[in-house]
């Protein structure tokens, strides 16, 4: 007997669910059966990522958050009944929730936003050439501020637009940027010049740019213009995110792009306001390259 069955008959005749429930149960696990099918993935295979991807390309197709939540709670019962009867030996369900509304949502840039502040610092001498590279490399790659302030210039591989980066407990990553921020980048090496030492972004001493010099850097640009959001290399990070998932990427690629270790991490930075999100993603085509 199909388990999906005898979990429908389970909640019928134990927990006396009604028809209308029932069919409701039935539909849902229909639906993910068949998402999964196409990931190539049963249901005992699955991950927390092809559950959360679920979710997400539920919203996609235009399921308000309620209908979402109730289809994770579906998903959920249905691996908490597989566990009790010994067909899965982990509830890989248990490890998702689902993005709740929160009136303290994270503060990032929107598109146009963001649009505003790296088109600001006009690249005509080294600072300026230098803070234009910093903004859209931060905004292009979602680094963390200690790693962009350790990038070497051989971490750099400008032709092929992606740069090495050493992330918490010295793992490596390589993170990919696009146009704007190569061509910023070029730009400034051509005021950097030669240094004594091999560190990407240089202070006025030509040396190695610290944090804190990054933190007044961002500081600067933003209250130039007309945003009224606090906003730091950090929120830079979460933009990066935030504007990564509008765009369509899945959850398991923006967590290697980020470089954390665990997916729990990575959904932080996406539990964000889905009726904010739909808003902004017309808003998002054609502008991120």
């Amino acid at each position: 007997m199909d388990l999906a069955l005898e979990f429908l008959s389970f909640l019928e005749k134990e927990k006396r669910y009604s028809t209308r429930t029932i069919k409701s149960y039935k539909k849902d696990l229909h639906q993910f059966k068949v998402f999964l099918s196409k990931v190539g993935k049963d249901v005992y295979e699955a991950e927390p990522e092809e559950i959360y991807s679920f979710l997400l390309w539920l919203r996609q197709q235009g399921y308000c958050g309620a209908s979402v939540e109730r289809k994770l709670a579906t998903i959920k019962s249905f691996y908490k009944y597989l566990l009790s009867i010994g067909e899965i030996s982990i509830n890989q369900a248990k490890l998702v929730s689902y993005p709740k509304r929160s009136k303290n949502l994270p503060v990032v840039l929107t598109i146009d936003e963001a649009s505003e502040l790296l088109n600001l610092p006009e690249p005509e001498d080294f600072f300026s050439s230098r803070d234009r590279a910093i903004l859209e490399l931060l905004y292009a790659t979602g680094i963390r501020l200690s790693e962009l302030t350790d990038l070497e210039l051989q971490d750099l591989n400008i032709r092929d637009k992606f740069i090495r980066v050493k992330g918490k407990g010295g793992k490596e990553r390589v993170v990919p940027f696009g146009g704007p921020a190569q061509k910023a980048i070029i730009l400034y090496l051509k005021f950097r010049g030669e240094a004594e030492t091999g560190s990407l972004f240089l202070n006025k001493f030509r040396k190695r740019l610290s944090q804190r010099w990054v933190e007044k850097i961002v500081d600067k640009y933003i209250s130039l213009t007309s945003i009224k959001k606090k906003i730091s290399p950090h929120k830079l990070r979460h933009s990066f995110a935030t504007h990564l998932l509008m765009m369509g990427a899945d959850i398991r690629t923006i967590q290697e792009l980020l470089g954390h270790s665990s997916l729990s991490t990575t959904q932080k930075y996406t539990h964000l306001d889905f009726e904010t999100l739909r808003k902004e993603y017309e808003k998002a085509q054609g502008k991120i390259e």
